[in-house]
This record gives structure tokens, C-alpha cells and sequence, in this order.
């Protein structure tokens, strides 16, 4: 990548970082997006024409959705775009055709975090001035992948690559919402899929050539419902929502382990009541399970739903339980791995290369990669080191942008090479 691409990806990746956006509300940056790639496409393919809509999960209300638009537009989002995309049905897919060949699929994330970022003078967006502007942050290097996904893109249109190539610009990762609505239809003609991670603890010049052991994850948001009363009048007239959602945090960590392998439980908010004097109505869990397989996480799932059914009779209270994000595991096909690690040793700023790596956390990238292999496809899941000052969703979290270059010329170099092998 020469001097000028990179510094125009690095302004890319700053506009983006300066209007994160979360989940199912990515209208400032999927506007972006298709400004960006409009003149290098053969198609675009944008929101509703991408996803599923009725497979998407935990999406906002309308209001909030109202919110975002706008403050996509006084961004300056293009207003025809913005509109497009309807109930917040976010992302898009850009392709190139460039003759016979296979079709290679490339997906990218670009959803922010509902966080505020560090205002701190040395933390670098702050210094340089571009610094989150909405309230949520790219704390996870979304902006990074979606500088990516244009630069691969755009390199690939300047190479001798001959086949099909689809960047898939995916909404809704971070809670685990995304993939399954990506249609099918984008997804069964190609042969082989690589998904990109920045970061993940592997620093500036190494590569990650099949990034494994994923967790499988389902996420939940449990209700509880009973009934109120005068808590020093009439005690017992109540039925006690926060009992029973306290009965059943408890015994969620008191699931049995299983001894096919390693099994997750949080519950990570906890909610209800009114007043110390009225016995509380409503109490809420948002929680998640995972598992090393995607059948532990299904027994831990199971459990879950046991445990709140009976915390809630116990205290006379009626239960619903609602799947928020769910996603399986899934595993790298061997060809592509290698296939990527070979080519990572001629690529400029790669000092260190890695076959694999464990993850250890779940991505909703693997909906995609699962279903590429399903249909006789290949997959894998790729690192692209980077240094970065504060953990991956934390507010300091910010990317080493000379870790750009790296992605895009190691990831275009390695989907001409998947063209060149399949001849």
C-alpha cells in the first residue's frame, strides 16, 4: 500500500471513529461506507437488500432509532441512505466481479459500543482530535475493520484477481445480533470466507493465520412478574419479583459443570423494584451462557431456562425469558490457515506469524463461517495484530493505525492467492 492509500484510510478509519454508532443504528457509517466504495463497485448491496430483517435480534425501539438517524444526518450522512435503511437495518455488502474464478467472501464488523471513550489529553483520538462525538465508542477496532474491508476492496479492484469478490460490512456483532440476519442468499455461492479480527492481544506485525476455540454463547433477558403491595402493611399479600430473580441468580452460578468441557454463566444486570416500601412487581436478568461446543452451550441454555422457571414458581411470580444474541462455535478450515500463514511472509511490517491462536471469548462471525461450510464452502478466522493502549472495550482501547496497511495488503494478497489456487 503506498503512502497515499494508507493516509486515505487513516482519515477513513478516524471519521469512523469519530461517529461510533451501536447496534442495529450504524446509519452514519454505513452511509459512509457505500460513499466510499459507490466508484470502485460492480453492486451494492445495501440494508434491506443485505439482511433478513425479521432474523434480527435486539433491536432498539423506535425511538432511539429516530435518534440516531438524525444525529446521522447532522453528521452528513447522505439523507437517500439514511433512509434506505429503514428500522435500522444497518450494513451492507459490496462486489466485485472480475471474471471466472471462485468467490471469495471477506466480513468485517462495524458496530461501535454503547460506552463513553477517555477524554484523557494523552490518549490519541483526544490528542489528534478525533475523539467519539456520539457517546458510544469504537472500544473493539470496528473502525479499523471497516477501514479494511474499503482497503481490501479497492486493492483487490487494482490486482489481476480473477473470480468474485464480496466484503460483507456486518451490523450488530457486538451483541451478538448480527449475523443471523445476513441473508443467505450473499452467502451460499462462496467458496471461501475469511472473517477479520484486530488486536485480540497480538501486537503491531503479527499475524494470526486461524484464530480457534471459539465459545459458543447464547444471551438472555429474563422478566419476572408478581405483585406489588404496602411492604410494612401487607407483606404478605406481595409476590416478590426480586426474590425470585435474586433465587435465580443464585442457583444460575450453581449450575452444574459439565464434564464434556468448559461452560460460562453471568448474569450481568440485575434490575427491579420501586421503593423500599413496596414489595417490587418487576425484576429483570440480562444474562449469557457459553460453552467450549455448541451443544454445552445448548446444556447450559437448557439449564438456564429450568432455573428461572422455578425461581419465579417458588415466589409465585410468572416469568418470560426472551433470547437476546446467540451464536455457535465453529472451527477454521486447515487449507485456508495455511494458506494465509504462507503468504503473511512476504508481507511488509509482518515480523511475527502465528498458525493459530485461542480466542477464548464468542463472535457472531461464526453464523457465517458455519454457514459457508455447510454449503461446501471454506472458512477461517484471521488475526491482525495491533498495540493498543487499553484493553479491547475499555475506554482508552485505540488501535496502532500502521496495523491498517498490514491487514489490507496481507488479507488482499491472500484472497488473490485462494483465486490463484483454485485455477
Amino acid at each position: 500500500m503506498d503512502d497515499s492509500q494508507y493516509e486515505r484510510l487513516r482519515t477513513l478509519r478516524r471519521d469512523l471513529h469519530r461517529h461510533p454508532e451501536p447496534a442495529w443504528r450504524e446509519f452514519y457509517t454505513t452511509a459512509r461506507l457505500v460513499e466510499e466504495l459507490e466508484p470502485t463497485a460492480d453492486e451494492l448491496v445495501v440494508g434491506p437488500d443485505f439482511l433478513d430483517a425479521d432474523d434480527r435480534l435486539s433491536v432498539p425501539e423506535e425511538t432511539t432509532l429516530a435518534e440516531w438517524r438524525e444525529r446521522a444526518l447532522d453528521a452528513g450522512a447522505d439523507p437517500e441512505t439514511v433512509e434506505h435503511l429503514e428500522d435500522g437495518q444497518t450494513g451492507l455488502m459490496v462486489v466485485l466481479e472480475r471474471g471466472e474464478g471462485p468467490t471469495v467472501g471477506l466480513r468485517v464488523d462495524i458496530d461501535g459500543l454503547p460506552r463513553e471513550e477517555s477524554d484523557d489529553p494523552d490518549h490519541e483520538p483526544v490528542a489528534e482530535g478525533f475523539r467519539s462525538e456520539t457517546g458510544a465508542m469504537h472500544a473493539c477496532g470496528h473502525d479499523a475493520h471497516a477501514a479494511i474491508g474499503v482497503g481490501v476492496f479497492e486493492a483487490i479492484a487494482d490486482s489481476d484477481f480473477t473470480g468474485t469478490l464480496k466484503v460483507l460490512f456486518q451490523p450488530a456483532e457486538e451483541i451478538i445480533g448480527g449475523a443471523k440476519a445476513v441473508s443467505h442468499r450473499h452467502l451460499d455461492d462462496i467458496d471461501a470466507l475469511l472473517a477479520v479480527h484486530i488486536g485480540l492481544d497480538h501486537p503491531t506485525g503479527e499475524i494470526v493465520a486461524g484464530v480457534t476455540d471459539f465459545l459458543a454463547v447464547s444471551q438472555f433477558h429474563a422478566e419476572f412478574t408478581g405483585e406489588p403491595a404496602h411492604a410494612g402493611g401487607h407483606p404478605a399479600q406481595g409476590e416478590n419479583a426480586v426474590q425470585a430473580m435474586a433465587a435465580a441468580v443464585q442457583n444460575l452460578y450453581a449450575i452444574p459443570r459439565n464434564e464434556d468441557g468448559p461452560t460460562r454463566i453471568n448474569a450481568g444486570v440485575v434490575e427491579g423494584g420501586t421503593a423500599s416500601n413496596i414489595i417490587p412487581e418487576h425484576a429483570s436478568i440480562e444474562g449469557e451462557v457459553r460453552g467450549e461446543t455448541t451443544e454445552l452451550m445448548t446444556y447450559m441454555r437448557e439449564r438456564v431456562n429450568d432455573v428461572i422457571e422455578h425461581a419465579a414458581g417458588m415466589h409465585g411470580c410468572e416469568y418470560a425469558v426472551e433470547r437476546t444474541g446467540e451464536a455457535p462455535s465453529a472451527t477454521n478450515d486447515e487449507e485456508l490457515v495455511s494458506l494465509g500463514y504462507e503468504v503473511a511472509e512476504g508481507i511488509p511490517g509482518v515480523d511475527s506469524r502465528l498458525r493459530t491462536a485461542s480466542l477464548g471469548g464468542s463472535e457472531d462471525a461464526t453464523v457465517l463461517m458455519r454457514r459457508v461450510q455447510e454449503t461446501g464452502g471454506t472458512a477461517a478466522y484471521v488475526g491482525v495484530g495491533t498495540d493498543h493502549p487499553g484493553g479491547h472495550h475499555t475506554a482508552t482501547f485505540d488501535v496502532d493505525e500502521p496495523s491498517l496497511a498490514i491487514g489490507v495488503d496481507w488479507l488482499s494478497e491472500t484472497v488473490c492467492e485462494i483465486a490463484e489456487e483454485d485455477d
